[in-house]
């Protein structure tokens, strides 16, 4: 039964505009903390800041690496991971290289995901894969990544990074986001013990829902306060 702190410990609060300054993560991380979220979603080099900020709240760090567009050498991206987990991360959020997905390449993507996942799990962190889903538009592509990550043992797969901005009919760029269609297709796909993180876009309640009753268990926003706000009003404590 889902009610506001339910709702509240699905969330990784995200703290990763590219003008978000120390100020902003401290702002943030106290809403974080207020709300209970499950954790803040921060870029690399504000994650000791945040560990500092949250050491003594339940609120975990989740650090991104290869964001927003996944474009780093393999060995850059288990390098910046090394490096968050060291600085307090307990979560991270990895972009899939898109352009070696598109031509196929799946030893390369099969090795990326192996060797970032070795090691977050030989530090003690969970892997979340960002297929960003904006530029992955192929449901058979998705289906693949869901295999190499099941078999690889991630602990959750993910759609969007919320920066996935591809060019529209009209000239302007923007991003779909998560979707019910993603969730479901990478619910369906993905082994029962890999969570499915939806991102991108969740900006009112009814969204969340839908998305957490197709599967996701990890929601990624910056709507905290609006969502759980929402949520208290829907669902009052007796």
């Amino acid at each position: 039964m889902l009610n506001a702190n339910k709702i509240a410990g699905l969330i990784d609060h995200s703290i990763l505009h590219p003008t978000m300054t120390d100020d902003d993560l401290k702002a943030h991380c106290a809403i974080a903390d207020e709300y209970g979220v499950a954790t803040v979603c921060v870029k690399p080099y504000h994650v000791a800041m945040a560990a500092d900020l949250l050491a003594l709240s339940a609120v975990k760090i989740c650090a991104v690496i290869g964001f927003p567009h996944g474009n780093n050498t393999i060995a850059m991206k288990v390098a910046e991971t090394e490096e968050v987990i060291s600085n307090g991360a307990q979560e991270v959020d990895m972009v899939v290289n898109a352009g070696k997905v598109l031509q196929h390449d799946w030893a390369y993507v099969k090795n990326e995901i192996e060797s970032i996942n070795k090691a977050c799990v030989d530090r003690g962190a969970i892997l979340k894969v960002i297929f960003e889903t904006d530029f992955i538009t192929d449901e058979l592509l998705k289906i693949k990544l869901c295999n190499i990550c099941s078999e690889a043992g991630v602990a959750f797969v993910k759609t969007s990074t919320g920066f996935g901005f591809v060019k529209q009919a009209s000239g302007d760029y923007n991003y779909k986001g998560a979707t019910l269609e993603d969730i479901r297709l990478l619910r369906q796909h993905c082994y029962p013990k890999v969570q499915i993180k939806a991102s991108g876009g969740i900006r009112d309640l009814d969204t969340l829902i839908q998305l957490y009753e197709a599967g996701a268990t990890r929601i990624g926003t910056s709507s905290t306060v609006q969502l759980v706000g929402e949520a208290r009003l829907r669902f009052p404590e007796h």
